[in-house]
């Protein structure tokens, strides 16, 4: 019994991650992204480019 409440909770939680993944995908779609999640895509376009060229 333990084994199935547990995989229970394991799906619950699964369910509302996703959830909440969607829901932040719907407020970036409605407000923008925000000036963290910018700098954060930014720095990671910055160090996943090996030539230097950051005049993206």
């Amino acid at each position: 019994m333990a084994k199935s409440k547990q995989h229970q909770e394991a799906h619950g939680i699964g369910q509302v991650e996703q959830q909440l993944n969607q829901q932040m995908e719907a407020a970036e779609e409605m407000q923008g992204p925000s000036k963290l999640d910018r700098e954060i895509d930014k720095a990671a376009h910055r160090q996943a480019d090996p030539s230097g060229d950051n005049s993206k």
